[in-house]
């Protein structure tokens, strides 16, 4: 089973970053589904009220729903080539640092780089 990720796909940062990472996915092992589609279908029912459109989410293999940073550093670690720096921010504390910086990321992206118009898959 893959982990599945969430992402906003009229967000071009977070659009930019799947293309990256999917090229770094070398045994195939995240599924990329855009909250446009996910948010109208049954199998995604764990996503309701869920703030998907500001935070990444993401279903792990294992069944277990991340948001936000902890996505993040969860894909990070399912990589081979930023497994290093994935297991990195699971050092003790360095959420207190990562989770503001994630939100403010999150809270400015559509003012540094805009938003698509329709959903570019």
């Amino acid at each position: 089973m893959k982990h599945i990720i969430f992402y906003d796909a009229q967000c071009p940062l977070c659009a930019n970053v799947k293309k990256v990472l999917i090229k770094l996915d070398w045994f195939q092992r995240l599924e990329w589904v855009p909250v446009q589609k996910a948010e109208d279908e049954a199998q995604y029912h764990y996503l309701k009220e869920r703030d998907v459109y500001d935070r990444i989410h993401m279903m792990s293999a294992s069944g277990r729903l991340y948001a936000g940073f902890y996505s993040v550093r969860r894909i990070l670690r399912a990589l081979p080539a930023t497994a290093i720096l994935g297991w990195l921010l699971y050092v003790p504390k360095v959420d207190r640092l990562g989770v503001p910086l994630y939100n403010w990321i999150s809270a400015n992206r559509h003012d540094w780089f805009g938003r698509y118009a329709a959903p570019v898959y």
